[in-house]
Order: structure tokens, then C-alpha cells, then sequence
């Protein structure tokens, strides 16, 4: 199995036409590469074997990258286009599962009719036919497979839900809203919020990963994304699923994944001004240490990250709105 690095130097000057406005800064010890691709807007990613599989929401495709390094569409053509803020919905991941591609897709884009695929979970055989296992999501943002079926965060209604291969579903938890601090929201606004008042916001669930049979889930926040209100809960698999603090204090994080000494890494969204919306250059990739809890920077001054992919003991992936794909290998 070739190591992913050697697929991105095949791909040559093919993925690096074009390159991205400005590069993140990798952390000592790791070596950063950048693959740019011109209006994309990459979002999910997973491993398939030696292929990289990578969700794209500006034309609503599944990407693979294979022996070749090409990167390449295939599949069918979901749903995609602006949602009602102006941000991209579409097929935000996917994930190889037996025999077949398991995607989850967005909600209906502002200006598109209804479509039976609109957020739902999706299966796609190897004749690239499509089955909907639940359209019963408002907006199911990321997915794991488990207990003969998958757990989605639907972001929308703020919990994650158990899902059956034959579409029979429950809801796990329903997030409480998040409590703010109101001296901080006087920052934002001192007329509206005053300084004895009490503020919350809905929890926003994102990302989601299962490690040692709990259910690690990003809590984003929602608006207006406050710096350092955004959080990593746990729940247990089995038994009652109250949510357990992992992570706190941070900018908006959008997606998790677990290194092999057990670390975990927590991607950041950035930080947010309600005039020009989420800083560039603001978003992180962290990783916290699984004993201490203590956490470094990975990778800094990323823009609207979306995705982390683990993709073996040495090699990281990162994903991003502008159609960067970020790869980071431990030296």
C-alpha cells in the first residue's frame, strides 16, 4: 500500500495548478504539502484501501485518488449549491462500509427543489446505485459506523441519532444549549446583552468519532460562535448517554479524529466576526494528548477547515472550503 505522500507527488503539476492564497504553518517535526484544486470546496474524507475518498460541494461529486494520484469523480451527482446563509451544502462525508460507500448529504440548497436525497444517509453499491437509508435528518452533518448501523449528528436538531441499515432510527441524546458568559457577550453587543443577563445558544453538534466505545462528538456552538465556547463531549455506547467534558475552550471545532497512541485530534473551525464572518487564517488542527490533555498546534492559520483524516501512524489529512487539501507527515 503506497504511502499517500507518493500519490500526491504522482499527481504533479495536475493538482497543483493553481495554488492556495496562503499556507498554513505545520508544526516542528512535520513536513506540510498542499494540494489546491480551483473552485472546489472540499469537505469530507476517508480512506478506501489505498484511495483517498474526498466529498466535494461546489459540483456535489465524490472525488477518489488512486494509485495514479489523480483525483477523480465518480458516482452520482447529489444535491449541492448555497443553503440559506450562503454557505455550501451537499455531500458533507463518506465513509467505505462493507460493500458499499455510505455518504450523508446536506440540507436542500436555497435555490433547488426538494430532492428524496436531501439530508439524508445515502448507500452507494459497486454499480453506483444509490439506496437512501433515512432521509429523517434536518442536517446530518458526519456519521459512524457501529452497532449494526451508524450514529449521525444531525446539527440541526442538536443530537445524534442511531440509524439501522434498514432505516429504523432513534435519538441517542439531545444536547442541552450551551450557557454563555454575559460579560463576553457584552463584548459583541452592550446595548443588547447586559452585564447580570444570562445568554445560550444552541449546541451545534459536528464532528463525531468512536473511540474505546464512547461517542466523542465536536460541540461547534451556535451563533455568534464566541471564541472558546466551543467543546468535545463523550457518550458511552451502551447504557445512559449522558454527555461526559473532554475538550473545552475552543474556536468552533467541526471534526475529530483519534491518532494511534490514543491522541486525539480536533479540528477548529476559526474564530468568528459578525462583520466579515470566520476569520481567515483562524482555524487549527490540535492535537490533545491522551494522559495530560494538554494540546498543541499541528497545523495553524487554516481558513473553514471542514475534515480530518488519519491516515496512517505518520500522515494526516486536512480538508477546506477553498479546495485545498492539506497532507502532513510526522518526520
Amino acid at each position: 500500500m503506497r504511502p499517500l505522500l507518493a500519490l500526491i507527488a504522482a499527481a504533479g503539476a495536475l493538482l497543483l495548478a493553481g495554488s492556495a492564497a496562503a499556507e498554513p504553518v505545520a508544526a516542528a517535526g512535520y513536513r506540510l504539502e498542499t494540494v489546491h484544486v480551483p473552485g472546489a470546496a472540499f469537505a469530507g474524507l476517508a480512506r478506501d484501501g489505498g484511495s483517498l475518498l474526498v466529498t466535494e460541494l461546489a459540483s456535489g461529486r465524490l472525488y477518489r485518488r488512486g494509485e495514479d494520484g489523480r483525483l477523480q469523480p465518480f458516482g452520482p451527482v447529489f444535491p449541492h449549491g448555497p443553503d440559506v446563509i450562503g454557505d455550501p451544502t451537499g455531500p458533507y462525508r463518506v465513509a467505505r462500509v462493507g460493500a458499499e460507500l455510505i455518504v450523508a448529504q446536506g440540507w436542500t440548497p436555497a435555490s433547488a427543489e426538494a430532492d428524496p436525497r436531501d439530508h439524508s444517509l445515502v448507500a452507494i453499491d459497486a454499480a453506483g446505485k444509490t439506496r437512501i437509508i433515512s432521509n429523517d435528518f434536518w442536517n446530518p452533518f458526519d456519521f459512524v459506523a457501529a452497532d449494526q448501523g451508524f450514529y449521525v449528528v444531525d446539527a440541526a436538531r442538536n443530537s445524534v441519532e442511531h440509524v439501522r441499515s434498514d432505516g429504523r432510527k432513534r435519538t441517542v441524546v439531545s444536547f442541552r444549549r450551551l450557557p454563555q458568559a454575559a460579560d463576553t457577550l457584552q463584548n459583541l453587543s452592550p446595548t443588547e446583552f447586559a452585564a447580570d443577563s444570562s445568554y445560550e445558544v444552541d449546541a451545534v453538534p459536528t464532528g463525531i468519532a468512536l473511540h474505546e466505545r464512547r461517542l466523542h462528538v465536536a460541540l461547534f456552538g451556535g451563533f455568534p460562535f464566541l471564541a472558546g465556547a466551543g467543546t468535545v463531549v463523550s457518550i458511552p455506547t451502551g447504557g445512559a448517554p449522558e454527555p461526559r467534558l473532554e475538550v473545552d475552550g475552543l474556536n468552533a471545532p467541526v471534526a475529530i479524529a483519534f491518532a494511534n497512541d490514543g491522541g486525539m485530534f480536533v479540528l477548529e473551525h476559526g474564530t468568528y466576526d459578525q462583520k466579515q464572518g470566520f476569520a481567515k487564517g483562524s482555524g487549527r488542527l490540535l492535537k490533545i494528548d491522551a494522559a495530560t490533555k494538554s494540546r498543541s498546534t499541528i497545523l495553524d492559520g487554516l481558513t473553514r477547515p471542514v475534515s480530518v483524516l488519519v491516515w496512517d501512524a505518520r500522515q494526516l489529512v486536512v480538508s477546506d472550503l477553498a479546495g485545498n487539501l492539506y497532507l502532513l507527515t510526522l518526520q
